[in-house]
């Protein structure tokens, strides 16, 4: 890879083959005209959520099965749509670190990007259910009548919802922090974002409504986005208080913790990062192409929940080690 591009990403540790070989070197061919027109981030951040979310038009057309050569090129712009978004989801972090221009709404922009690609896109699928559902109702031997095509679009849409809250929000809030937590341990507080529920409250609480209700707002997702994550962390929110108890801050903490935590990290960053959008899109993208979309819901529910429990079981038990050793040896 160019030093160049290599330069403007967080960590190569924290890049799947895929953005590495791939997405990065394309993005940073946006970066550096961005840079030349002097386009903000967030600006590139909201092109994303339209681009994304505008897929859902076409994901909700069947492909070739039901629709032929038309469906089919309907799904293709809709995969390029979707790789599109996340190509400028790639190009928003690089040209902040390229400018400089940093900030906090850039970071929450960038947590609700996702979501705002695959909430429309999830609907669209649900009603492309509804409309295309010989296969499925085939596979289980559901007749065609309007009573069950009512029922089963119902399921669909509770899967649906499964998929995007359960599913996308807590999977990706999970990988972001693991992601967060790994850099922290590589690059100490400067090479990350790991950001606290207390600090972010406390920046919340001093905003006024009257002033800015808009950044307000934003500012209290991303309080919630942070009290998610260190809800289903305690392990590590017990190391964080054994650290900051044992040396003050962070400037003070030896490197052999770091090198400890770095070293547990760095082999489940592979599983973190199938759960960020790129395993998930692969998986959204081939099953649609397949006209089994429902299954991207199923894939999600259970096997992408069953890889986050793991990762957290994994993260959180050399967490609890790391924390006993710094405990036993004062």
């Amino acid at each position: 890879m160019n030093e160049k591009v290599f330069a403007t990403l967080k960590s190569a540790e924290t890049e799947d083959w895929f953005d590495m070989h791939i997405m990065r070197p394309l993005s940073y061919l946006w970066v550096q005209l961005f840079a030349r027109l002097n386009v903000h981030p967030n600006m590139v951040t909201v092109l994303s959520m339209i681009i994304g979310g505008g897929s859902c038009i076409f994901f909700a057309h069947g492909s070739f099965y039901y629709e032929g050569i038309s469906g089919l090129i309907f799904n293709i712009i809709a995969i390029l749509l979707l790789m599109w978004a996340a190509l400028f989801d790639c190009v928003d972090g690089q040209l902040a670190r390229l400018t400089g221009k940093k900030s906090r709404l850039g970071r929450i922009l960038d947590g609700v990007a996702g979501f705002m690609w695959y909430i429309p896109i999830y609907f669209g699928l649900t009603y492309r259910f509804y409309i295309h559902h010989d296969i499925e109702f085939g596979l289980f031997g559901i007749s065609e009548t309007d009573t069950h095509v009512y029922i089963a679009t119902a399921i669909v849409l509770v899967m649906a919802f499964a998929s995007g809250l359960y599913g996308l929000a807590s999977q990706q809030r999970l990988a972001d922090y693991y992601i967060q937590i790994h850099l922290f341990s590589l690059k100490g507080a400067k090479g990350s974002e790991l950001d606290t529920y207390a600090q972010q409250k406390q920046i919340y609480e001093e905003m006024s409504w009257k002033e800015n209700w808009i950044w307000k707002f934003f500012q209290k997702t991303y309080v919630d986005y942070t009290r998610a994550q260190e809800a289903v962390t305690p392990e590590f929110q017990h190391l964080r208080a054994v650290l900051k108890e044992k040396y003050n801050d962070t400037d003070h903490i030896p490197q052999e913790v770091f090198d400890e935590v770095h070293r547990n990290s760095l082999p489940l960053m592979k599983y973190v990062l199938m759960l960020m959008f790129n395993f998930r899109t692969l998986i959204l993208t081939t099953t649609c192409l397949l006209d089994v979309p429902v299954l991207c819901f199923v894939l999600e529910i259970f096997g992408l929940t069953l890889l986050a429990h793991y990762v957290n079981r994994r993260h959180e038990g050399f967490c609890r080690q790391i924390a006993e050793a710094q405990t036993n040896n004062p």
